[in-house]
């Protein structure tokens, strides 16, 4: 049996509703415009064929959709991406996770190489591609001078099929090092310092207290960097437009370089389009696959 509300409670609620929409109205006109929109208007001109400017011409449905899953270069930038994913999100974590850990350490003099490993954050992508473009440079990289050191020949980092996306990689892994290592920094530091205490009463040693306290309490913190850094590869732009361009031979040539050569160099919109949408339900669903899976392991405190 249901029993209705008062007049006076219904109209508070009302004038509570109003008042809080009245208050995240900016944010959703904001969101709605930069995101909603441009979204539906991207599924939208992906079942169409547009002219130069994007305006739509001819109603072509899945169209595009066949053409994507019967190209080889789709199927390449695919390939691409998903090595490049692959290269990059596992090693930087990694590699922040034992920056982290160092550190975290009581050291005289630490706060130093906190600001050292963390300084890539302050660098913008440009700046960061020059350094790494003459770093790998033939002539005069230090890599080909560290090869010819011990005596190997050099290597065309970024012009060789073989070289280029590792090369593309390890700078991107470089570039991204510095937030994923203060984020997990900052997740070390909110641990419980009782734990460890009480761990060195019992005579634990430094790797049975990892395994069993650090990770454990900091898995909130890897679950969170895993989904970012997972997005942030698949959005991955300027430092392969800046080294490769997607090249050689489409070697770097990831799903997003692929949207903007077809979107702005092309001029094919309605291809690019069907790319970005594929793009968003793959990254979607991973995201969704992370959370459904990778979310019952995370232990919160």
């Amino acid at each position: 049996m249901t029993v209705a509300l008062p007049r006076e409670k219904v109209r508070t609620r009302l004038s509570d509703a109003a008042s809080g929409l009245l208050y995240l109205s900016p944010s959703i006109i904001l969101f709605g415009v930069f995101l909603v929109y441009p979204l539906l208007r991207t599924i939208y001109l992906s079942f169409f064929r547009t002219d130069t400017q994007g305006t739509p011409l001819e109603f072509v449905g899945v169209g595009h959709y066949s053409t994507l899953f019967t190209s080889a270069a789709f199927w390449q930038s695919i390939q691409a991406t998903v090595g490049f994913v692959l290269l990059t999100v596992p090693l930087t974590i990694l590699i922040a996770l034992g920056l982290a850990l160092l550190a975290n350490e009581k050291l005289k003099g630490i706060g130093i190489f906190r600001t050292a490993f963390s300084a890539t954050m302050g660098m913008s992508v440009a700046a960061s591609s020059v350094i790494w473009m003459f770093m790998y440079n033939p002539s005069i990289g230090i890599f080909n001078r560290f090869l010819e050191a011990v005596g190997a020949s050099g290597v065309q980092w970024l012009l060789d099929p073989q070289y280029a996306l590792l090369s593309v990689s390890l700078a991107t892994v470089w570039m991204n090092i510095g937030f994923t290592f203060l984020i997990l920094l900052g997740g070390l530091q909110n641990i419980d310092r009782t734990l460890y205490e009480s761990a060195d009463i019992a005579g634990t040693s430094y790797w049975t207290q990892l395994r069993a306290i650090t990770i454990p309490m900091l898995s909130p913190t890897l679950f969170f960097v895993g989904i970012i850094s997972l997005i942030n590869a698949f959005q991955t732009f300027g430092q392969i437009d800046l080294l490769t361009k997607g090249g050689p031979t489409n070697a770097t040539n990831v799903i997003v370089y692929a949207i903007y050569k077809d979107a702005f160099i092309n001029y094919n919109v309605g291809s690019a389009s069907a790319q970005a949408v594929l793009l968003f339900i793959a990254v979607l669903l991973l995201t969704w696959l992370q959370f459904k899976l990778v979310e019952r392991k995370v232990h919160y405190q």
